[in-house]
């Protein structure tokens, strides 16, 4: 699996958001992300869209937005390869994150998921 070839603090944020996301079995879409990062448009769709390359993360358009007269969302979730591989990089570069959000707990079970894993 491809990895990004420079791992940023914008990356990190992103990363932690969305593992949140999994482990709470929900999708996001980016505005939620970039609220809860306090990143700018241009940055988290930049990430996202490097992260979907990368096959980290899968995106797809809503049926409706359930907020009646507001346009459809696009949202994310991290593959099961996409959960184990950045468990790993934040991990090594944010080890307090997984920690203080519980996610340290969510690693075991998603990397039976995994290919290759032990499932």
């Amino acid at each position: 699996m491809q990895r990004p070839t420079r791992v940023t603090a914008p990356l990190l944020d992103v990363l932690v958001h969305l593992l949140r996301a999994a482990k709470e079995g929900v999708e996001v879409h980016g505005w939620a992300i970039m609220r809860d990062t306090k990143r700018s448009g241009p940055t988290v769709y930049g990430v996202l869209d490097r992260l979907e390359d990368c096959g980290w993360l899968e995106g797809y358009w809503e049926d409706e937005n359930p907020e009646p007269g507001k346009p459809r969302r696009r949202l994310y979730r991290l593959t099961p390869a996409g959960v184990v591989t950045a468990c790993d990089i934040v991990a090594e570069r944010r080890p307090e994150a997984l920690v203080a959000s519980s996610l340290d707990k969510l690693l075991p079970g998603i990397r039976r998921l995994a290919p290759g894993g032990a499932g």
